[in-house]
């Protein structure tokens, strides 16, 4: 591992270094161990209690780390354990600093382009239409996996370009949950040559409030981009747009919208998988046949164009990639069960938007399905007006045109009776486990189900009590907006 940072201890960057891991179970022979603690967690705006690691650095030795990275005060407190590895300790102010650091050391020693990308709903599906696109004619693409897009993510994915340098560029998903500037902190690992902001959403109102704050902290990637960079910008929501003055370089928008410098026009929706567009730039255009369904998806797919056009990328080179597109995992899989009836599993994230995007995604591929449900998790960090936030949107699935909704936990119980309010057959359960033996029970062949909820809920539950209850004919990926 090399990098060129004054404020990296030299033994992080020793050859025999083979990557770094924070978690013990994943020590391999070669790597070094940072070993977090609650201190570390609370002072990078981590939400939450969490276990300290610190005494897991004997097994991380045990198990092949050439160094373990700790807190000096965790030092203090464990020092009768710690002191027989005492010349292979690294020991710092903060732990996860220390990592950023090292993240940022390594990205300045590889120096290329940085797509950073950021938004209230769609990051992921943002970010792997973004890297499909880039990755053609041999050029390499490090992106994300999972939901590594945090304090902690961000940096363990840079990292891997200290073993692996090839990558020609970056694409990197950037999220945020609280007010402590978390992506202003993540720019400053790799800022971005180019920052994309795909929306700004009510999102995350616990601890940020409002949504102008929701917005504050999603501009912070176009603030810390690179002088001379592109700043790419949603032209349909105006929040977003409104970010354009704080560029240091050009602006390039996408949308839906005439005004936008990459747009769709003449979309047509027809069945699952079976979107297209035209993708119009610069008075160009190329019709896309795009596997994807939903406008949401169709929005996420002119970010990543307008990424591609505004780093050179031909038009038609770019329409042939969208139309190749494969979906992320566990984001919006179609399921189709031998019973004949589909289940759309969007189990990963949750919101008021998202879930309403997705529902009309549904009801737009479900020509013909004898009844359409929606089986609706309780929406988390919502802030104070979370049950009105919930009512508000029950209300709008009623009006949506599907048959039924099962509401899962908690407030959800807001969203199934505002929606039985507006004349909508409305059943809540009280979990993930209640609601699949709900669903279970009622679904019947011809029916078309749309799982959507939040990791907290666990909403998964559902899906494998129908997996385990009926049989499986085929699945194909289809991403959600979350």
């Amino acid at each position: 591992m090399h990098a060129s940072a004054s404020n990296i201890p030299p033994v992080l960057l020793n050859d025999e270094v083979t990557g770094c891991v924070i978690d013990s179970r994943e020590v391999k022979a070669g790597n070094v161990f940072f070993a977090l603690s609650q201190p570390d967690y609370k002072e990078n705006g981590f939400n939450g209690d969490f276990d300290d690691s610190t005494r897991y650095v004997p097994a991380a030795f045990a198990a092949g780390a050439v160094a373990c990275v700790i807190r000096h005060n965790r030092l203090e407190d464990h020092y009768e354990m710690l002191e027989p590895f005492h010349d292979r300790l690294v020991v710092v102010d903060d732990t996860i600093a220390a990592l950023q650091n090292l993240a940022q050391g390594v990205y300045k020693e590889w120096g290329n382009t940085v797509v950073a990308i950021t938004g209230s709903a769609g990051k992921t599906t943002a970010k792997e239409l973004t890297a499909h696109v880039l990755s053609s004619d041999g050029i390499t693409v490090l992106r994300n996996i999972k939901n590594y897009n945090n304090g902690l993510g961000h940096p363990l994915t840079v990292l891997n370009l200290a073993t692996d340098p090839g990558f020609d560029i970056a694409v990197l998903e950037m999220g945020m949950s609280t007010p402590m500037r978390e992506i202003a902190r993540l720019c400053k690992i790799s800022p971005p040559d180019v920052a994309v902001v795909l929306n700004v959403l009510p999102v995350h109102l616990e601890h940020l409030g409002s949504i102008e704050n929701v917005a504050k902290a999603k501009a912070e990637i176009v603030e810390g981009m690179k002088d001379g960079g592109i700043a790419v910008l949603n032209a349909d929501d105006e929040l977003t747009l409104a970010m354009a003055p704080l560029s240091k370089g050009r602006v390039v928008t996408f949308g839906f919208s005439d005004s936008a410098d990459v747009r769709a026009a003449n979309v047509s929706v027809s069945g699952f998988g079976a979107s297209s567009f035209d993708l119009i730039a610069d008075g160009k255009s190329h019709h896309v046949s795009f596997p994807l369904n939903g406008r949401h998806n169709i929005s996420n797919a002119l970010a990543a164009a307008a990424v591609a056009y505004s780093l050179g990328r031909p038009l038609d080179t770019i329409a042939e990639r969208l139309a190749s597109v494969a979906a992320p995992a566990q984001r919006g899989e179609v399921l189709k069960f031998a019973q004949g009836f589909t289940v759309i599993n969007d189990s990963y994230n949750s919101n008021p938007t998202a879930l309403l995007s997705m529902t009309r995604t549904m009801i737009e591929g479900a020509e013909g399905a004898s009844r359409k449900i929606v089986v609706a998790g309780e929406m988390l960090e919502l802030g104070p007006a979370a049950a009105e936030i919930h009512s508000a949107t029950g209300a709008d699935i009623a009006k949506a045109g599907i048959d039924m909704v099962i509401g899962v936990r908690g407030l959800a119980k807001e969203l199934v009776e505002a929606a039985r309010a507006g004349g909508l057959n409305g059943v809540f359960a009280a979990d993930s486990d209640d609601a699949a033996e709900k669903l279970t029970a009622l679904i019947r062949p011809g029916d078309v189900v749309l799982i959507k909820g939040s990791r907290g809920v666990r909403t998964e539950v559902v899906i494998e009590r129908l997996v385990e209850k009926f049989e499986l004919e085929n699945s194909e990926d289809l991403p959600a907006a979350a």
